[in-house]
């Protein structure tokens, strides 16, 4: 089985590898946008789809000759698999759209090459190196294995100026045996807004305390309000508040990483309700004094919770999110169907069990969950 993992890098590049790489960042954003107009054109003149080459544009933009080649041939296959994704499903994919410098970053791929001499990219001690841009000082927190081979490299710039790397292997794994969940090894998790998730154990997360952070981000955006906007002192404060940004987005990172790791090694499967993210997000914006300020990542931690099971041969499941887990009881199985979408906790009409909303709806999806890959 092919696998594919990511190491990211820290790079530390000098100014004149910088300039090369903002050279890279503004001819990709630049070849994207002309493609796109070229490609609305002629879609408008003629009505079939044709999206111009890198090389179309060489002539009448030398400055495109300045940069490494393969990043402008990777916008071109980028940009065809936008419209080939557009296309196939118009209502999960938008149109493509155009870039502006504005953007919340820059970033560019690079794909290695295999040539008699040896690959194009390189992963060394001292660095990374690269085709027009040499090496690139860079520390690695996790060395790669000897039999990974490297497929690709992306290059992105931060709103706060730093360089990263993600480099991706590819490898030959072997297929993890996947033994057949039992209830006890079953874990049904049920997403709060307040409280990140409430498992079928009735626990919940202890999160990070971030108090410190907002405040520290209060303060930051209070001082940057009273500067004048594009004076020297107003640009230092920005870069402060962009950094502080960064700073909370990698705590709230970290955090979804190691709880998602902690319960995928922990348990033989997960059941967790597919719901809609965007409807959640709406609640929690409309009632902000029960929300969850400093986690709002419920996404991303599905996400990472669903591939590190799936690594390790484990079963990730999803229930249906219009299933009555929340009104069902766990007790009789009963489905209460006049209890209001407030209600914490409220009293089986049926068996007159007591029932804690939360806990009983994980519950429900465990057992729900469970069930349906049994009879599948």
């Amino acid at each position: 089985m092919k696998q594919y993992t990511t190491i990211k890098l820290r790079l530390h590049p000098t100014p004149e590898q910088a300039e090369q790489m903002e050279k890279t960042f503004g001819c990709c954003r630049y070849l994207w946008n002309r493609m796109l107009a070229d490609t609305a054109e002629f879609y408008a003149a003629t009505g079939l789809q044709y999206i111009p080459t890198p090389a179309h544009y060489k002539k009448e933009a030398p400055f495109l000759r300045e940069v490494d080649s393969q990043p402008l041939c990777t916008v071109h296959q980028n940009l065809r698999q936008a419209f080939l994704d557009f296309f196939r499903n118009p209502s999960a994919f938008r149109h493509p759209q155009f870039k502006t410098k504005k953007a919340r970053r820059d970033s560019f791929t690079v794909y290695c090459r295999r040539y008699r001499t040896g690959p194009s990219i390189r992963l060394t001690g001292a660095g990374l190196r690269m085709p027009k841009l040499g090496l690139l000082k860079a520390w690695a927190y996790r060395k790669p294995l000897h039999w990974w081979d490297l497929k690709s490299v992306t290059i992105a710039k931060t709103r706060s100026g730093k360089y990263f790397a993600s480099v991706v292997f590819g490898y030959e794994a072997k297929t993890p045996e996947r033994p057949a969940p039992l209830p006890e090894r079953t874990l049904g998790l049920n997403q709060s807004l307040s409280r990140f998730y409430v498992d079928s154990e009735g626990t919940s997360p202890v999160l990070p305390d971030f108090s410190k952070s907002w405040e520290k981000l209060a303060r930051i955006q209070r001082k940057l309000s009273r500067m004048e906007q594009g004076s020297k002192h107003y640009e230092t404060q920005l870069r402060r508040l962009q950094l502080q940004h960064e700073h909370m987005a990698n705590q709230r990172r970290d955090f979804i990483h190691k709880e998602s790791r902690r319960i995928a090694n922990a348990w033989d499967a997960v059941c967790v309700r597919d719901a809609d993210l965007l409807e959640l997000a709406q609640r929690r914006k409309e009632n902000h004094a029960a929300g969850f300020g400093p986690f709002p990542g419920f996404g991303r931690f599905r996400e990472c919770l669903q591939y590190k099971l799936e690594r390790q041969g484990k079963a990730y499941l999803t229930v249906d999110r219009f299933a009555p887990v929340a009104k069902t009881c766990h007790a009789c199985g009963t489905v209460n169907e006049s209890l209001s979408p407030g209600e914490k906790h409220w009293t089986c009409p049926h068996c007159g069990a007591p029932v804690v909303r939360d806990v009983n709806t994980a519950r429900n999806l465990r057992d729900f969950g469970w069930n349906t890959r049994r009879t599948v």
